[in-house]
C-alpha cells in the first residue's frame, strides 16, 4: 500500500484526540465516520484546513472528515495510529437525542453494505443490457445463473445487516449472522412454504419469509445486543465462551421466531403500503425534493437515513422511486454545473479543479465538486439545486422507478432497464432536462 497519504492519517488521528477519544470507526465513499466520546476534544478546524480534506462535518452523533473518493487509502493510514480497544473503553454517557441515535445507527448499518449491494446492483444492469441487445436471451440458462447471482446479496441481506449491526451495536457479529441464518435456513423456508401451523412451546409461530427483509434482522439484533450484554455480565469468565452463545442464540432465536420477526414483518408490510401510497398519490414528492436537496442533505450527511428506504421499497416491490431517481439527476446536475464553472472561469486552477471534480460528479462522486467548487463560488450549487428539481419533478410525474440500485451517477442509467423500455426513457428525459436546466442556471 503506498505511504502517500500516511502523513495525512497520522495527523487526523491526532487531531480528533487520538484512540482514547475514538469509539468507533468506519469509512463510506468519501467519509471518515468518527463517532468520539467528546467532540469538544478534537480539533475541528485544525482537521478542515488539513490539505487533503474538503470539509468536517458533525451529524446524526457523527464527525465526518470528508476526504473524497480516495478515502479507503486514508482510511487505512488512519488506522494504525487509531486502534481503539472496545474492551477497554470507558463506558460514557450518550447524550446524543433520539433521532440522532437513530440516523448514526442506519448510517452505520448501511454503510458498510453498499458496495456489495451496489455491485450486485451493477450486474442486474448489465444482464438488462445484455438483454436489451439480444446477446442473452431471458428464457438461458446463462440468464439464470448471473440473475441468482445478482440476486443473492438481496436474499441474504438480512445476514449483511445482521453483521453490520452488531458491529454497531458492539456486540458479536458472528452471533447476529447465526441468527440471521435461522430466519433464511431451508427448514425454516419449508415450513412457510407448506404454511402448516407450527407451534413452539405450545405458542403459534408466524410463518414469514424473511429473505430481502430488512427491519426484522435490525429488531433481533437490537434485542441481542441487550440479551447478550445481560450474560455476558453474570456468566463467570471461565465459561463465558460456551454459555453466553448458547443462552444468547436460543433466547434472541426464539425471541426472534415467535415475536421479534412477526413485529418486524407487520412493521415492514405497513411500510410497503406507505410507500404503494406515496407511489400512487405523490410519486413526484420524493424525487423533487430529493433532486433538489440532496447536496444540502449531503452536507449535513442526512442522506444516509433516507438511501435504507429506497432499499427497502426494492426489497418490497423490486423497483423504488423514493431515492434512486432524485439523486441521479441530482447527481447530474452538479456535474453540469461543476463543469460549467470549468467553462467560463478564467481561472487556470479553477478550470482544472471544475473539469476533474465535474466529471467525477457525473459519474455518482459529487462531494470533492460540492465542496471544492459549488459551495465556494455558491451559484453552481444554486444552479444544481434548480436543475436537479426540474429533473425530479418530471421523473416523478411519470413515475420513474430504478429496478436495482447501485451508483447514481451516469453509469446508473441501465439500472432504469425493465420491461416497459418507457421507464428507460423517461429517466433519460429527466437527465436532459435537469441537464439544460443547469446549464441555462449556470450560465445567468
Amino acid at each position: 500500500m503506498s505511504k502517500k497519504y500516511e502523513e495525512l492519517g497520522k495527523l487526523i488521528a491526532e487531531k480528533v484526540g487520538g484512540s482514547d477519544n475514538v469509539s468507533t470507526l468506519a469509512h463510506c465513499q468519501t467519509r471518515l465516520r468518527f463517532v468520539l466520546y467528546d467532540n469538544k476534544k478534537a480539533d475541528k478546524e485544525g482537521i478542515k484546513n488539513l490539505e487533503g480534506v474538503a470539509n468536517v462535518i458533525e451529524s446524526g452523533g457523527q464527525f465526518q472528515v470528508v476526504i473524497g473518493t480516495h478515502v479507503e487509502e486514508v482510511y487505512e493510514e488512519v488506522t494504525k495510529f487509531i486502534s481503539p480497544d472496545l474492551d477497554e473503553q470507558p463506558v460514557m454517557k450518550d447524550n446524543r437525542n433520539v433521532l440522532s441515535k437513530l440516523i448514526d445507527f442506519i448510517s452505520g448499518t448501511f454503510s458498510p453494505v453498499i458496495p456489495a449491494i451496489s455491485g450486485a446492483g451493477m450486474v442486474k444492469a448489465l444482464l438488462a443490457l445484455l438483454v436489451l441487445f439480444n446477446l442473452v436471451p431471458d428464457d438461458s440458462q446463462t440468464f439464470y445463473v448471473i440473475n441468482f447471482m445478482a440476486d443473492a446479496v438481496f436474499y441474504f441481506l438480512p445476514i449483511f445487516l445482521a453483521f453490520s449491526a452488531a458491529t454497531k451495536l458492539k456486540c458479536s457479529p458472528y452471533l447476529a449472522v447465526a441468527l440471521a441464518g435461522i430466519l433464511l435456513h431451508p427448514h425454516f423456508s419449508s415450513l412457510v412454504e407448506a404454511d402448516d401451523a407450527v407451534t413452539v412451546f405450545g405458542i403459534p409461530m408466524r410463518l414469514v419469509a424473511y429473505g430481502t427483509s430488512v427491519i426484522p434482522i435490525l429488531l433481533i439484533v437490537f434485542a441481542q445486543s441487550y440479551i447478550e450484554g445481560f450474560f455476558k455480565k453474570i456468566i463467570p469468565n471461565a465459561v463465558k465462551i460456551v454459555f453466553v452463545p448458547m443462552f444468547t442464540i436460543f433466547i434472541t432465536g426464539l425471541l426472534a421466531l415467535l415475536i421479534i420477526g412477526p413485529i418486524g414483518s407487520y412493521a415492514g408490510e405497513y411500510l410497503a403500503m406507505g410507500f404503494e401510497f406515496m407511489q400512487d398519490y405523490g410519486a413526484w414528492i420524493a424525487p423533487t425534493l430529493i433532486g433538489a436537496f440532496l447536496p444540502i442533505m449531503v452536507m449535513f450527511g442526512l442522506h444516509h437515513g433516507i438511501a435504507p428506504l429506497g432499499v427497502m421499497q426494492l426489497t418490497a416491490f423490486g423497483y423504488e422511486g423514493i431515492f434512486g431517481p432524485g439523486a441521479i439527476v441530482s447527481n447530474i446536475a452538479m456535474g453540469v454545473a461543476i463543469l460549467m464553472v470549468s467553462i467560463r472561469t478564467k481561472s487556470k486552477a479553477t478550470k482544472q479543479l471544475a473539469s476533474a471534480n465535474g466529471i467525477t460528479a457525473l459519474m455518482g462522486i459529487t462531494e470533492p465538486g460540492l465542496y471544492g467548487v459549488a459551495l465556494p463560488k455558491k451559484y453552481p450549487l444554486i444552479a444544481a439545486i434548480i436543475g436537479g428539481a426540474a429533473g425530479g419533478i418530471y421523473a416523478g410525474v411519470t413515475h420513474t422507478v430504478r429496478y436495482t440500485t447501485g451508483t447514481s451517477g451516469l453509469p446508473a442509467i441501465p439500472l432504469y432497464i425493465g420491461e416497459d423500455i418507457g421507464n428507460l426513457v423517461n429517466i433519460l428525459i429527466a437527465l436532459v432536462i435537469t441537464a439544460v436546466v443547469t446549464c441555462v442556471a449556470t450560465y445567468f
